[in-house]
């Protein structure tokens, strides 16, 4: 048995950092250029996705299990706190967002949300402003349910509460 295997189970919530909260379906076995190569198979059902990752490059590829609820609740602290909007050109500060994002943690995906969110009589977002939010948002509520075994409703209604205090 790989390490691997010991480290994830079929079964197991995953979260990789490219496509966000997957499920550990099975291992398999290719021949490829002669070659055996190990693979831990995760489908992504937001995406309907399936992907194969190479056991051997699982960690360099940032693939995680689910934060435990300690940490998810760091990321909810992280989300109620003050928005860091920079004065910085939008092509710098959309490329550090998507770094958090690909980093995968929950708390940089909270930080991601928060300083995207807009609330009424806040200034509109751009259209790659929005995307990003909603990525964000759908990454981070994914894991919320894992974390929590909740329904996305639920996870969706917990993030709305915990954001920042909003003007009415």
């Amino acid at each position: 048995m790989n390490t691997i295997e010991s480290t994830y189970e079929i079964g197991d919530w995953l979260i990789y950092p490219k496509h966000g909260l997957g499920k550990a379906i099975s291992y398999e076995t290719q021949t490829i250029l002669k070659n055996k190569v190990d693979f831990l198979v995760v489908f992504f059902e937001q995406e309907r996705m399936t992907l194969r990752i190479p056991v051997n490059k699982v960690d360099e590829l940032g693939l995680r299990s689910i934060c435990e609820q300690e940490e998810m609740n760091k990321a909810l602290t992280a989300l109620k706190g003050k928005a860091r909007i920079r004065k910085t050109m939008w092509a710098k500060r959309e490329k550090d967002y998507k770094d958090k994002l690909d980093k995968g943690d929950p708390i940089s995906v909270a930080e991601v949300l928060r300083d995207l969110y807009r609330g009424e009589g806040d200034p509109e977002q751009s259209y790659s402003e929005r995307q990003l939010y909603e990525l964000a948002l759908g990454r981070f509520a994914r894991e919320m349910v894992a974390v929590n075994d909740i329904l996305i409703e639920e996870a969706l209604s917990l993030i709305h509460i915990s954001e920042p205090t909003r003007r009415t």
